[in-house]
């Protein structure tokens, strides 16, 4: 334990060293020019603070000036994020707000400050100009981190339902995060700046603008640098604050909540109901000209297991693009492909930051219950069950780690079982045995079919092998 410590202890003692170096700077350079207008040393600033803190309007001061600044910062940031979501949302709106934005970003503040002293006065002008400073920065970075979510995810969300608050916490906040967090480290202390300056400029009563105003007109450069040090230090503990709480929202990990989704009924949540038969006629596709499938035709039967061999490139992930509703075919088409489908992609399309168990109950439907209490006992059963489920083809001190740390054939393991508990009525799996060695190929393969129930499978598999494991009919493109 010390060993660890002891890194974190010499950083701060080195910042603390560099901070008394330049004290020691400023109070020499205090010393040379010896001239209590031009330049004070540290003490002189430090017992002038001291002073101001003991007056009878130091605290309103504080507050007022606080309340200003910090008001216009947080309405920028909940209006920004708002407005940047419902623009990633609807793109339109992100063309009509394009000019306002980049007029926002352009106009000089001083324009802003005489404007907003014309309409509205002194009082609330540093309001307005952290706003107005805040505002663009976080609606531009907004709509970057959404549109930076991973695609991937987005498409697996698309196949397994996973809607509303779910979608938005676990694919969508981890994406704009880091977008946030570098605005508003960029923000905040523009935020301060510039409310300060604009308190200097409209002088409205019981402000540090109109404090810094009245010290330079009485050529106090004690008080200067005292109410200077104030906005510092106020402007750090806003900044840490701030950040503290949108990073304690970025590591939060909300209650996996289940809703009921249209079409599903109590039955087909708590267990599966066998499928009809899939009928593809004489679906084609092409990309960018190059045609992938051509009037392909197969009908499969209701509770097959069917394994398509191919080529690589020869079609088979599109396919099963199409039968998930990924995309759409350029010609024909499929029927009998029931609402709820279990997928394993090509890739393992996992949640990265979240463990194995919060995983799967993303893609598990529950009927939802409308008692709090309730919810959280559901969701308590649901984690035991699936912890037992994983248990069989997994390691148990894997089950608690987030899946980034876990090993290639661990997350395909992690995204079979994701697929067999989602309550889906047809599973369909792209090369499921990828990264797998023998004895977990031969152990997962016997955990789906022990767990079919009737449902019907599709697998792509290189591998002759991979047909006698999973009991398969071959099938060829």
């Amino acid at each position: 334990m010390k060993y660890h410590r002891l890194p974190e202890k010499k950083k701060w003692l080195k910042k603390v060293l560099i901070i008394l170096f330049w004290l020691c700077v400023w109070q020499l350079a205090s010393y040379l020019i010896h001239n209590k207008i031009l330049l004070v040393g540290p003490w002189q600033a430090f017992a002038a603070l001291l002073g101001n803190m003991i007056r009878p309007d130091f605290w309103k001061i504080v507050m007022f000036s606080l309340c200003r600044i910090g008001l216009g910062f947080f309405l920028a940031l909940f209006s920004g994020f708002l407005l940047g979501a419902f623009s990633y949302r609807y793109p339109i709106l992100e063309e009509f707000f394009s000019p306002v934005m980049a007029a926002l970003k352009s106009i000089p503040v001083a324009s802003f400050v005489v404007l907003l002293l014309i309409w509205f006065g002194s009082a609330s002008l540093s309001f307005f100009i952290s706003f107005l400073i805040v505002f663009p920065n976080v609606y531009v970075n907004t709509i970057a981190g959404f549109k930076s979510t991973d695609r991937q995810l987005l498409e697996m969300a698309k196949v397994f339902h996973i809607r509303g608050w779910k979608r938005f916490f676990y694919l969508y906040r981890p994406a704009f995060m880091p977008y946030l967090i570098s605005c508003l480290q960029i923000s905040l202390g523009m935020s301060w700046k510039s409310g300060v300056a604009a308190e200097v400029i409209g002088m409205p009563k019981y402000s540090l603008g109109e404090r810094l105003y009245i010290s330079k007109i009485y050529l106090d450069t004690a008080g200067l640098f005292a109410w200077t040090l104030l906005v510092i230090l106020l402007s750090f503990l806003f900044e840490k604050a701030v950040l503290y709480l949108v990073k304690s929202f970025g590591d939060w990990k909300p209650f996996v909540k289940y809703d009921m989704d249209a079409g599903l009924s109590a039955k087909s949540c708590s267990g599966v109901q066998v499928a009809p038969a899939v009928c593809i006629r004489k679906i084609s596709k092409a990309y960018d000209g190059q045609q992938v499938l051509k009037d392909f035709s197969f009908t499969m039967e209701a509770g097959g297991h069917y394994c398509l061999m191919a080529p690589s490139g020869s079609g088979k992930t599109t396919l099963l693009r199409l039968l998930g509703r990924i995309e759409k075919p350029d010609s024909g088409s499929i029927e009998g492909v029931p609402e709820r489908i279990g997928m394993v992609f090509q890739e393992d399309r996992l949640c990265e930051g979240y463990d194995l168990i919060t995983n799967v109950m993303l893609a598990v439907p529950c009927i939802k219950n409308e008692k709090k209490k309730g919810r959280h006992r559901q969701a308590a059963r649901e984690a035991d069950r699936i912890r037992q489920e994983a248990l069989r083809i997994l390691p148990g001190d894997c089950l608690d780690k987030p899946v980034y740390e876990l090993s290639g054939g661990m997350r395909r393991r992690c995204a079979i079982l994701r697929a067999m508990l989602s309550g889906a009525d047809i599973l369909i799996m792209d090369e499921p045995f990828n990264g797998l060695d023998e004895s977990a190929r031969r152990a997962t393969a016997d955990y789906i079919l022990e767990n079919l129930n009737g449902r019907t499978l599709l697998v792509t598999t290189h591998r002759e092998e991979d047909i006698a494991l999973l009991d398969g009919q071959r099938m060829n493109l």
